[in-house]
């Protein structure tokens, strides 16, 4: 059976989804989790938690799906060993330096890939498969045709979200609140302006185009079920504990009875939490103004509701665990119980039974005493008495071994497994960066590249515009990188290799932004840089991408310039030092959504009063990117020349062909040009 998996922002919540249904949880403790806002558990709290599951036969998946920078490492590390001394069942990561870390110190804990990584194809899931991954979470906008394709094809199990809110941005690829307000969401801090209202190429007047209505999949589970998908979750890590309790226990039901959801069932998910009502639309492949709604702030609690739901779990153990118990009484002998549960058994030994004096103890006597197991987590399943007549037991004796067993049991139940741990071997020695980095620059559009933007060491040109331009003319004068489409489909695999094959004799390398592009890209002969939606945050990601065949890399736009400077550059490293920096790309088009299918030109996200313009720009397969209001400009610094890059890239986007070229002598010192609205973005500041 599919397993039905909920989540626990804190201790009540973990029970309120144990007592409902739950199959496994997911939490975390410390710092390094998608939902550090969330309540979560202190260490102590986060081992009894464990226990608790246990017990009752439920799998705790460990959330550690974080971008973590260099100086977090050893915590990371530290969370890694204590995770596995615990007996967690799984770790959900997000940054490939876990990953490396995980497969040293704790080598024996299944790793499961977070949807933080963005994978979307089957070609992604399937390399995540080889590197050890033994579930795969897949990004929330697939279709079910999509889905049904991985499943078949993927070894790993796949994991998909079946209820619960959705990020308008493909997780792990959103910028935009570390951007505007410095709480990154690739590290569980994210302040959500998508909730806001904005206008399209008009004032914000009360519009939320960016607010997505919560998911809801309760009436596909049996199809999801078919398909072969391992594991459905929750969302909620930040809801209160009676919405968990709420979800889970309809979700239970809808499993266990092979069936969809009553009018009434419907009628409480609404109630538990939504927006404007749920959507469907991805799951069904229909994006469209459809899917958007918000939750007014005076929307009524479900008192009722979360009474009894809150009662439910409060009030009893309805987890309690089957015990079956065989008690041997002969004369002569120490009396025994053995009890098993769960594959464990446990062997207790009682005084001597003494001869009857007045009445002598029945099986039945015997059998009831045994089987008094109020105040534990067991019920008893099957109990056997072997019994020579004429004996006497006092019933003291009896509570006593009873008790020595079950609390026996219960401490194997709970008894973390034997695991092998490990040291992180030490990232090796980098070679010194050159004394500046030579510029490089990405466009978008054809007529962004002109001769002077040629002076460039390279040209990276998104893959869908190799055959508008002269390659003939422009690999003459510079070098070009293909640039793969974040955001891409697995039917689209052939398409884009063939298409790179095509001019494969005028590129210089290709750039990759997904674990998908490799089985793309990694067989042509050409070079493989890593780009922008890698994530790459810490040295040990660098070492993993170099080890998995790249020769140079993008680091991530999150980081300080203090942070890139003592990153480890295992690999020549680039980082982009001018631009609008890319804070969404989205599934569901806010361009086709609010002004119909069109050709992306000066369309924008305005959200007033700040007065600020976010452009809207077309992407592969016609989604759509929001770029930033202002562009990150750094022309007039020092420091981006002194952090031991190889490459320093100038991000052209909506920009005239002049606009490039005027940045580009900026850069290159023959000018003292600066943008109107420019910003220092995150080189400085930072992000939580």
């Amino acid at each position: 059976m599919m397993e039905l998996l909920s989540p626990a922002g804190g201790w009540e919540a973990m029970v309120a989804a144990v007592q409902n249904g739950a199959d496994a949880v997911y939490m975390g403790f410390g710092g390094l989790n998608a939902r550090r806002s969330a309540r979560n558990f202190t260490d102590e709290e986060f081992r009894e938690a464990v226990a608790y599951c246990h017990l009752r036969g439920v799998k705790v998946y460990l959330t550690l799906n974080t971008l973590v920078t260099d100086r977090e490492l050893p915590a990371a590390a530290e969370a890694l060993k204590k995770a596995s001394d615990m007996g967690v069942d799984a770790i959900l990561i997000q940054d490939w330096g876990i990953w490396r870390l995980a497969r040293e110190i704790a080598p024996d804990v299944p790793l499961h890939a977070s949807t933080q990584m963005s994978l979307h194809t089957l070609g992604g899931a399937c390399r995540a498969a080889e590197l050890g991954l033994e579930r795969v979470v897949l990004a929330r906008e697939l279709s079910r045709r999509d889905i049904h394709t991985i499943t078949r094809g993927c070894p790993a199990e796949i994991e998909v979200f079946g209820h619960g809110a959705l990020c308008m941005c493909y997780s792990g690829q959103c910028e935009m609140s570390a951007v505007i307000g410095g709480r990154s969401g690739n590290r569980g801090a994210c302040a959500q302006p998508c909730r806001l209202p904005y206008g399209v190429n008009e004032k914000a007047a009360g519009g939320h185009p960016l607010s997505l209505k919560d998911a809801n999949l309760a009436d596909y589970v049996q199809e999801l079920e078919q398909m072969g998908v391992a594991c459905l979750k929750l969302e909620g890590r930040m809801k209160r504990s009676e919405y968990v309790a709420v979800i889970t226990g309809i979700y239970r039901r809808l499993l266990d009875e092979k069936r969809g959801p009553s009018r009434e069932e419907s009628r409480q998910l609404e109630a538990a939490f939504s927006r404007s009502g749920f959507t469907d639309g991805y799951y069904k492949g229909r994006t469209g103004p459809e899917m958007f709604g918000t939750r007014p702030e005076n929307a009524p609690e479900p008192k009722e509701l979360f009474a009894r739901a809150k009662a439910g779990y409060s009030r009893e153990d309805s987890r309690r665990v089957p015990v079956d118990m065989v008690c041997t009484l002969r004369a002569g002998e120490p009396v025994s119980l053995t009890a098993s549960a769960g594959g464990h058994v446990v062997r207790a030994e009682g005084p001597t039974p003494e001869e009857a004096r007045n009445r002598a103890l029945t099986a039945e006597e015997l059998q009831s005493r045994l089987e008094k197991t109020g105040g534990t987590v067991f019920r008893p399943r099957e109990t056997r008495v072997e019994l020579e007549e004429g004996l006497m037991l006092p019933a003291s004796a009896v509570n006593a071994l009873r008790r020595q067993a079950l609390e026996g049991l219960e401490a194997a139940l709970a008894q973390p497994p034997v695991r092998r741990t490990g040291t992180p071997s030490p990232l090796p020695q980098a070679q010194p960066g050159p004394d500046a980095p030579v510029l490089t620059c990405s466009i978008m559009r054809p007529e962004q590249l002109t001769e002077p933007l040629a002076q460039c060491e390279t040209v990276y040109v998104p893959a869908e515009l190799l055959e508008k331009l002269d390659l003939d003319r422009w690999a003459e004068m510079t070098h070009i990188c293909a640039v793969l489409p974040r955001i891409f489909r697995t039917e689209d695999q052939a398409a884009l290799r063939a298409l790179l094959q095509r001019h494969r004799e005028h590129l210089s390398a290709v750039a990759i932004g997904n674990l998908g592009h490799l089985p793309i890209a990694e067989s042509l002969g050409l070079p493989l840089w890593g780009d922008l939606g890698l994530n790459l945050f810490n040295s040990e990601s660098l070492l993993f991408w170099k080890e998995l065949g790249l020769e140079a890399a993008a680091v991530s736009m999150e980081l300080r310039w203090q942070q890139l400077r003592d990153l480890r550059k295992v690999l020549p490293c680039e980082a982009v030092v001018y631009g609008r920096l890319p804070l969404m790309i989205m599934e569901n088009c806010v361009i086709r959504n609010e002004l119909g299918c069109r050709d992306a030109g000066r369309d924008y996200a305005d959200r007033s009063p700040a007065g600020a313009q976010f452009p809207l720009v077309g992407q592969w397969g016609h989604r759509c990117e929001i770029e930033n209001s202002k562009v990150l400009f750094l022309a007039d610094k020092p420091e981006w020349r002194q952090l031991g890059l190889t490459r320093a890239r100038l991000r052209f986007t909506t920009e005239s062909p002049e606009e490039c070229v005027r940045v580009l002598r900026a850069y290159q010192g023959r000018s003292d040009y600066r943008p109107d609205q420019l910003t220092r973005g995150l080189f400085y500041r930072g992000v939580e």
